[in-house]
């Protein structure tokens, strides 16, 4: 069984997969899904703000920002990345 983190635990230029989306308020979550939040999501930690909130976070060719209150209840896998691969669009 693969061991899952929570996206505020990604560090800079590392990537996962979305498994699981546990935010309770409706709105919130509904825009996570807008945004393309979804199981099977790829998303790599772009920037930490300076006092590490919020986060810009790579998803499907743009970045957005999310709190680390939210990000903490976004359940990923998180993926090992080889030096030099790129394929999502966004520069290293």
């Amino acid at each position: 069984m693969v061991e899952l983190s929570t996206l505020c635990n990604l560090e800079e230029g590392q990537k996962g997969i979305v498994e699981e989306v546990l935010l309770k308020k409706d709105s919130i979550r509904r825009r996570m899904f807008d945004l393309g939040i979804v199981k099977g999501t790829e998303i790599k930690c772009m920037y930490k703000s300076p006092y590490g909130d919020p986060t810009a976070y790579g998803i499907r060719g743009t970045v957005i920002a999310i709190r680390k209150e939210d990000a903490s209840l976004i359940k990923i896998k998180i993926l090992e990345s080889k030096i030099g691969e790129d394929e999502d669009g966004f520069n290293e």
